[in-house]
């Protein structure tokens, strides 16, 4: 967008900064209507003949600009690109685990994607079957608002379950 004297055009089609039409006038005289009203000469249309120009404040307009553009993406943001992890070790109490199905029932309410990680260490990896176990019972505590998106998997020394809202 050109702005005041960065305008080239020799004439201008002119809109006034209380959005009325004012016609055809030279670009100076523009220029000058702009100044006297302590606004700026701005040009939005420069491909028609003669090419639009509106007085207008300049810097709040592309304030506005900026913050639609803000506005937009944050309401194409999706949660389910997020994934919240969680972490546990097979011998976590029940009253732990609770807890931990607890935050995860709070993320998969608000969106997001859950994954548990079961961390296995040493002698813990000859028992996995305690590791299924406790998976077993989050996807039955969590059934009600998730589904499985992947089953609890052995990863290296970790076993790994990924959950997301049944929507």
């Amino acid at each position: 967008m050109r702005v005041n004297s960065a305008i080239r055009a020799s004439k201008v089609r002119l809109i006034d900064e209380a959005q009325n039409q004012v016609g055809v006038v030279e670009r100076l005289a523009a220029l000058n209507m702009a100044q006297e009203a302590g606004l700026d000469l701005v040009e939005v249309s420069p491909d028609s003949d003669p090419p639009v120009c509106r007085i207008m404040d300049f810097g709040k307009f592309i304030y506005e600009q900026k913050r639609k553009q803000r506005e937009g993406r944050k309401k194409t943001h999706h949660h389910t690109d997020v994934i919240k992890e969680i972490r546990l070790r097979p011998e976590t109490d029940k009253h732990d685990i609770q807890i931990k199905v607890n935050h995860a029932r709070e993320f998969i309410e608000k969106g997001y994607r859950v994954q548990f990680t079961l961390v296995f260490r040493g002698r813990q990896l000859m028992h996995q079957e305690q590791g299924v176990e406790v998976m077993k019972n989050i996807t039955a505590m969590l059934e009600d608002i998730a589904k499985i998106d992947s089953p609890g998997k052995m990863a290296n020394k970790r076993m790994i379950l990924v959950l997301m809202p049944a929507k």
